[in-house]
Parts: C-alpha cells; sequence; structure tokens
C-alpha cells in the first residue's frame, strides 16, 4: 500500500498555487530516502506572478510608518512562537534534524532575529543634516531598494528564510523567496504564518511569496526585470552564477556562499575543552554549515594528543533517527551530498589516515559518521575544498606565522578560530586572519546584534545585525536651498 504524498504549493499574492504548467518534484525525507511530498516545479509564468504580486505591494509597504512594520515583524515572531512544534516537525522532516535540537537550537535564535530586525525597522536615519555649500542644506534619505528575489540554501532552510526576510521587510522591501528543492517544506509554512499576520492586520499579501522549483527557477527570479536585489545563500558555484546574472541589468547582489573555516589551536590550550567544543561545532548539523569547525590546525607539540582526544570524541558522537535526544545531528541532506562526502573521502591521498568514521552509517537514509583525518597536507583537495558534511581534517603546523600562512590559505573567507590563552598572540591572529568572523576560545555562536559574512569567495553582504539590515537600503541625497 502506498501513502499518498503531500502537496506543496507556491504561495503567490496570498493564494496557495500549483506551478502553472503543473509540475512537480518529488521532496525526499534525508533520514528515510524516501519521498514524503510533492512541491511545485516553477517556471517562469508563475515567478511572473509572484514579481507583479511584489511589485504590486510594495509601494504601501514602502511608504508605511516604521513602527506599523514593526508591529507586522513582531506578531510574525509571536506566530513562529506559537506554532513552533508545526515549524519543527516541517524542518525535521525537511532535512531529517533531530527534533530535540530544532527546539532548543533554532526555534529561539529565529524568534530573536525576527524581533530584532522589527526593532531595525525604526532605525532608518540618515546621518544628521548640515550645510556643505553656503545657502544649501543637504539631508540623507535612508529607502527600501524595492522587490528582492531571494534564494535560501537547504541546510538551514527555516532559519536562513528569516535571516532574508526579516531584514528586507523591516527595511520596507517586498519579497520572494525560493527554498532549495529539497527542502521547501519549512518555508510554505511560514509563508501560511506571515500570510494569516498580514490578513489579520490588513496589509497587502503580496508583500510576502515564495517560488518552489530548482536551479532554473531561481535563475528566471534573479534576471526577471521586477527585482532591484538578489540575494542567494548557497554555493560559489550559485553565487558566481546569480552574481553574472544580475550583472546584465546590474541588480543589488547580496551573496553568502562557502567556507572553509580555519581552527587554529596553540599548544598552550586545554586540550580537553577544545576537542569538546571543536568536535561539536564541526559535527553540528552533520557539518552542514559555511562556518563548521572542519578544517583543524594544530601545533606540533600537542598534535598527537589533540588528535587522538579528537577521535574518542568522534567515536563518543552519535548521529541517528529525528526523535532521539541523544544524538548530535541527523543525515545529511540528500543523496548528492552524501555522494560529494563519500567521494572526499575515497579520493583522500595516501598520506592522509583515517583516526575515526569514515563511512556511510544506517541502513536507510543519507547518514555519515562523524569522521576525523590527519596526516594532511595545505595542497590537498580535502583541506581546500568545502566537504559540507561531517569531516573534520587535522593539520599539524610548526609557529603562529606557519598557522597564519596555513589559515589563510583557501579561497574562501567566512569564518575562523583560535584557541590560545595568550591575549597577545590572539590579538594578533585576529588582526591577521583574513575571515568575516574571528572567534577566540570558542566556535560558532551567533547573535542577532552582530555581522555574518566574508570575504573572497564566501561572499559580500552581511547577514544578521544592522550591517545586514543596511544592506536592504539605498542612500538618497536630498539638498534644498536655503532662499526658499
Amino acid at each position: 500500500m502506498t501513502t499518498a504524498l503531500r502537496r506543496l504549493r507556491n504561495y503567490i499574492d496570498g493564494e496557495f498555487r500549483d506551478a502553472a504548467d503543473g509540475r512537480t518534484t518529488e521532496v525526499v525525507n534525508p533520514a528515510t530516502g524516501e519521498p514524503y511530498a510533492t512541491a511545485p516545479l516553477s517556471g517562469a509564468a508563475d515567478v511572473d506572478a509572484a514579481m507583479a504580486a511584489a511589485e504590486a505591494a510594495f509601494p504601501a509597504w514602502r511608504d508605511l510608518i516604521p513602527a506599523e512594520r514593526q508591529k507586522v515583524l513582531l506578531k510574525i515572531a509571536d506566530r513562529f512562537e506559537e506554532r513552533a512544534e508545526e515549524l519543527i516537525a516541517a524542518e525535521s522532516e525537511n532535512c531529517g534534524k533531530p527534533i530535540a535540537l530544532v527546539r532548543s537550537e533554532e526555534i529561539p535564535p529565529m524568534v530573536d532575529q525576527i524581533r530584532f530586525f522589527a526593532g531595525a525597522a525604526r532605525m532608518l536615519e540618515g546621518r544628521s543634516a548640515g550645510e556643505y555649500m553656503d545657502g544649501f542644506t543637504s539631508i540623507i534619505r535612508r529607502e527600501p531598494v524595492g522587490v528582492c528575489a531571494q534564494v535560501a540554501p537547504w541546510n538551514y532552510p527555516m532559519m536562513m528564510a528569516v535571516w532574508k526576510f526579516a531584514p528586507a521587510l523591516a527595511a520596507g522591501n517586498t519579497v520572494v523567496i525560493k527554498p532549495s528543492d529539497t527542502t521547501p517544506a519549512s518555508t510554505v509554512l511560514i509563508a501560511e504564518i506571515i500570510g494569516g499576520v498580514l490578513d489579520e492586520l490588513g496589509y497587502s499579501r503580496g508583500v510576502f511569496n515564495v517560488i518552489c522549483g530548482d536551479r532554473e527557477t531561481g535563475r528566471l527570479m534573479v534576471e526577471h526585470k521586477v527585482p532591484a536585489m538578489a540575494s542567494i545563500t548557497g554555493s560559489v558555484r550559485a553565487g558566481m552564477q546569480v552574481a553574472e546574472s544580475a550583472s546584465k541589468d546590474l541588480k543589488r547582489v547580496h551573496l553568502e556562499l562557502g567556507g572553509k573555516a580555519p581552527v587554529v589551536v596553540f599548544e598552550d590550550t586545554d586540550i580537553a575543552k577544545a576537542v569538546e567544543d571543536i568536535a561539536t561545532a564541526g559535527y553540528f548539523n552533520a557539518g552542514q554549515d559555511c562556518t563548521a569547525a572542519t578544517r583543524v590546525l594544530v601545533q606540533e607539540s600537542i598534535h598527537d594528543e589533540f588528535v587522538a582526544a579528537l577521535a574518542k570524541a568522534a567515536s563518543e558522537t552519535r548521529t541517528g533517527a529525528v526523535d532521539d535526544e541523544d544524538v548530535l545531528y541527523g543525515p545529511l541532506n540528500n543523496a548528492n551530498q552524501l555522494a560529494q562526502v563519500k567521494g572526499f573521502i575515497e579520493r583522500l591521498p595516501a598520506h592522509a589516515k583515517i583516526e575515526a568514521g569514515g563511512e556511510q552509517v544506517g541502513e536507510k537514509g543519507y547518514f555519515f559518521a562523524p569522521t576525523v583525518v590527519s596526516g594532511l597536507r595545505q595542497d590537498d583537495e580535502i583541506v581546500q575544498n568545502e566537504v559540507f558534511g561531517p569531516v573534520i581534517t587535522v593539520q599539524s603546523f610548526r609557529d603562529e606565522a606557519q598557522a597564519l600562512e596555513w589559515a589563510n590559505g583557501v579561497e574562501y573567507a567566512l569564518a575562523s578560530s583560535v584557541w590560545t590563552k595568550d591575549h597577545a598572540r590572539a590579538m594578533r591572529m585576529s588582526k591577521g586572519l583574513d575571515f568575516g568572523c574571528v572567534w577566540i576560545n570558542t566556535h560558532i555562536p551567533l547573535v542577532a546584534e552582530m555581522p555574518h559574512g566574508g570575504f573572497k569567495k564566501s561572499g559580500y553582504g552581511k547577514d544578521l545585525s544592522a550591517y545586514g539590515f543596511d544592506d536592504y537600503t539605498r542612500i538618497k541625497h536630498v539638498m534644498t536651498s536655503l532662499d526658499g
């Protein structure tokens, strides 16, 4: 007996709709490897409809006083709390994530982030007015950019949707957002929640729209004539494609792409504490995090002791079913990602040594064991390229200069961490590390008030914080003659 698949639909101008041409794609639960839903495979007609709805809703939303937009966002945050269990269930099915961890690690920061940007909505001031030419006064207006085309990733589909729509709506923009084709369920539920709030408060439902689809759908969104801005969280390849497409009509672009975070551990570190925190930060969410602590550089005097302790921590780390409260992470998101992680392990050079893990686990789903690989060199593929899986690599460095050279010696520049009791060394390293974030004696905490974003091939623009809010505004100079 076959179980009927749930039917997900686009959300356009306040209505749930199938794709105009009826095309769909199956959505697979990565914990089982089995499909559980269908979602629209949206084409040009669907993108046109969503962009038209967002464009029509923009003038009225833009012209609201900030306190009104704040009211909407605060109500959305309240609804997220009230419907938390539904969101948790959708995200767990989307991603195979442990239910307890979605409840404790994703819902609270998401609600906090929405409330942060609700406050930011009332901070649209420019610099103070002044006279810079005799007889004239200049003032600065900060305005929303317009319709925003946003593409969210599959590693944190629910939270990344929040990172995108919250600052955009707070600043007065309208939104068309596309979740990944492998993880649309939680974003469709978010559309239901936001649509209900907009209805309740009497605002146009075209302010927020969701389009399901694949890479081609995303391309159609980015190349569409309506959006003034394109924002994507995804791979470097996807970011380059978006930047190229957006350049055709000079759209503003916001890119949060890959990472290869160095974790630099000096010999004066408390090894037990560092290993515990690094293992958690490396394996959480199956290592599917652009900031994951998966590239460790250890000073040679403590290398062997550190590797032994990390391998032991890996062997004690569990992956498994969504309802198991003792697991740290669930499966990789999809079959392609599982194949990619396996490929890195299969192609390891002869000088590399697998200290723990290194294999798929379980009879169903896309689970991969917590893995530690040592003996690596700076130019090895697994050191240079993003694995995006529960694999921690370890290199041995000689001194501070070599550690800094190797830490910066990749094409990514999103996040990093330094582990030492020497304050001066920590300050030198934080200055020298070419990454958008440097943690000291910790790795991976984020707060709404501080920016998240990288350099080099990790992209440009910031999420979270007032800087992330600024990215969704534009600056206008207004000059008036004092002669009347």
